[in-house]
């Protein structure tokens, strides 16, 4: 991707000193889509070599297109390293641009493919790692093949800052109490369970849970609720295992390394649960997004097919 989101301010400063230096050139020389298309085509590429294969040109015509066109901006868009070519603050912006040009143009082909309006853009989705991995791709699979000209940029967190920056459009997050700045709706209930691997058990003894192998989240996630059970119910136990998501538990515990408590929608074929649902400890699916979103149809687009389609199994 050409954002940095760990940079945010630098990146801001610099796509501002950007605008600017567009500004300016466009006064001098109007850009049209092909210079667009090849600023875009050989910052993808990093090198001519593979900025002509995307353009199906040779190198010489994309180094003379380069030079041209840096000459008509009076402008530096790359500088040569020997890690290939590295873009300026001004192809970066260019190129977030042609992105952007680049999309519109597939989704009015599709459009007109279809024969009607479709649902185009991109719509930046957060969500932890497990619940991408349990909940969110079958999911995807089942309604994302609708919406060709509809791109998603998926990134996990535990937490919802990724909204409250404004970096993210739509989040899923286990949680009884979702922040009140933002809207949304709960998805399911989720129990949690303590479960081992049929290897793991076959050595041990499983109705004393104290003198198990224990696998559990890390001080990555102090708060979660299966950390508060164990402390509440085994205050004794200290895990042999600790991990900063619950995938990552999940599959030491598939391999026959110990037992966690893992979420319902996690438990798969292989492990067995060794309890009841921890009661009190449970906690929800929502699916949540900014006030400010719900006038993308992008977004509420994609916001509506998971809540259709988001089941617990």
């Amino acid at each position: 991707m050409l954002r940095d989101g760990a940079h945010y301010r630098l990146a801001f400063t610099h796509s501002k000193l950007a605008f600017t230096q567009v500004i300016n050139a466009a006064m001098q020389y109007q850009l049209d889509f092909p210079d667009l298309a090849l600023i875009l085509a050989l910052v993808r590429g990093g090198s001519l070599a593979r900025a002509a294969q995307l353009l199906k040109v040779d190198v010489s015509t994309v180094f003379r297109a380069v030079r041209r066109l840096e000459a008509s901006l009076g402008q530096q868009l790359f500088e040569k390293s020997r890690a290939g070519y590295l873009p300026t603050s001004l192809a970066q912006t260019l190129a977030e641009q042609a992105e952007r040009a680049e999309q519109a143009l597939e989704a009015a082909r599709i459009g007109v493919e279809q024969g009607g309006e479709v649902v185009s853009g991109t719509v930046r989705l957060t969500c932890t790692d497990s619940v991408l991995q349990g909940l969110l791709l079958p999911a995807l699979a089942q309604f994302m093949p609708n919406y060709p000209a509809l791109t998603i940029e998926l990134s996990t967190s535990n937490d919802f800052a990724n909204l409250s920056r404004r970096d993210a459009d739509i989040a899923l997050r286990l949680t009884r109490t979702p922040p009140e700045h933002l809207v949304g709706r709960q998805l399911a209930k989720i129990s949690y369970r303590v479960c081992a691997s049929e290897r793991y058990l076959q050595n041990v003894e499983a109705a004393d849970l104290a003198a198990l192998t224990w696998i559990a989240p890390d001080d990555f996630l102090p708060d979660h609720p299966t950390v508060a059970w164990r402390r509440q119910q085994l205050p004794g136990v200290t895990p042999s295992y600790r991990c900063n998501s619950m995938l990552s538990v999940t599959e030491l515990v598939r391999a026959g390394l110990g037992v966690a408590a893992l979420p319902d929608f996690l438990i798969g074929e292989g492990l067995q649960a060794l309890s009841e649902p921890l009661h009190g400890y449970d906690t929800a699916l929502w699916l949540l997004t900014r006030p400010d979103c719900r006038a993308l149809r992008s977004v509420v687009t994609l916001f509506d097919e998971l809540g259709r389609a988001l089941r617990l199994p």
